[in-house]
């Protein structure tokens, strides 16, 4: 679900979404076998047929849990292993420093990394965007909050400053007149949200699935405000990104798995029956829940004027100082 003012490579390199909208989630398994930075001499000609992807156990990466599943990924000469990170913030470090070749996180670190020069990054794949009910803003019964404008002089609990959570969350604000300076925002991970809601500690929180979902169960949690209205309606939320010397240097292995998650992306809109059993084996969902939950869209292409909404909100908010041209951080694309 699963989102300013940086002036440190340090401080970029630590924003990031946990789950929606992703960030600072719990672990989960590896997927593949071992990986090696050794060039192939097989996998129809490809610079490397195993490459390490840092990833979250959330709902956005369920495209690539189907493409390794559905063995889209070995189709294409691919061995991927996936190597677990704690938060967006933390994948993308991964690859830049080398740890892995691809990352996934929500796309407002990428772009932080970008505005401060602490990496040259660009987007190989989509992910995500905001689907109706995917991201809400969310109370309790027993909350003071009862509408979006009660969050004036109270409680609300994002993942951390800048991210995907607390952007989001103040762009619903702006649209309905809500003085943000008012409200007190409390960090805190996604899976600690609920018991916080349902003892009070926090008065109303954003929430992406498959959290939003699972506070509604044990804490009874209900929406607010849907994040997918206004200015944030069909918002892009994650992706996955190398660095540019990466890319350049593998540019067939880098076609390989964008054909892979095309094809993987294509199969979640045409059945969701694919899709309940990888949250509840890889993201480790409970059934109950992943057959309730509101899913993301999933998206694969990734389109310059639509990505362009995010380094746009980031700016209005004062996330980043200077404007960042989207189209320019888009790696070249597989033709199928």
């Amino acid at each position: 679900m699963s989102g300013g003012r940086v002036r440190t490579r340090r401080a970029a390199l630590g924003l990031a979404l946990t789950v929606a909208a992703a960030t600072a989630l719990t672990g989960c398994s590896a997927l593949g076998s071992d990986s090696s930075n050794a060039s192939s001499t097989g996998g129809g000609g490809l610079e490397k047929t195993k490459i390490k992807v840092a990833i979250l156990p959330t709902v956005d990466t369920v495209p690539l849990w189907l493409a390794q599943e559905g063995g889209y990924f070995k189709a294409e000469g691919l061995d991927v292993e996936a190597v677990t990170a704690a938060s967006g913030q933390a994948a993308m470090t991964k690859t830049i420093s080398g740890e892995a070749d691809i990352a996934i996180s929500s796309y407002m670190p990428f772009f932080v990394a970008k505005s401060t020069g602490a990496a040259d990054l660009q987007f190989v794949s989509d992910a995500t965007s905001i689907s109706s009910k995917s991201v809400a803003i969310v109370t309790v019964p027993n909350s003071p909050v009862k509408t979006i404008k009660d969050l004036e002089g109270k409680r609300l609990a994002m993942t951390a400053k800048n991210t995907a959570s607390d952007l989001l969350a103040k762009s619903q604000m702006k649209d309905h007149g809500v003085n943000i300076d008012k409200v007190t925002w409390v960090p805190m991970p996604f899976p600690n949200v609920a018991a916080a809601l349902a003892g009070g500690q926090v008065d109303a929180a954003l929430l992406p699935e498959p959290f939003l979902s699972q506070a509604a169960k044990s804490a009874g949690a209900i929406p607010v405000v849907d994040v997918n209205t206004g200015a944030t309606q069909d918002f892009p939320l994650s992706g996955y990104a190398s660095t540019r010397k990466w890319v350049q240097a593998n540019p067939k292995t880098l076609a390989a798995f964008q054909r892979a998650m095309a094809k993987a992306s294509s199969d979640t809109t045409n059945d969701r029956s694919k899709i309940e059993p990888i949250l509840v084996k890889y993201a480790k969902i409970d059934e109950g829940t992943a057959k309730l939950l509101n899913l993301p869209a999933f998206v694969s292409k990734l389109d310059p004027r639509r990505l362009q909404r995010v380094p746009d909100l980031m700016l209005q908010m004062g996330a980043i100082t200077s404007p960042v041209d989207a189209a320019s951080m888009i790696a070249p694309q597989a033709t199928n």
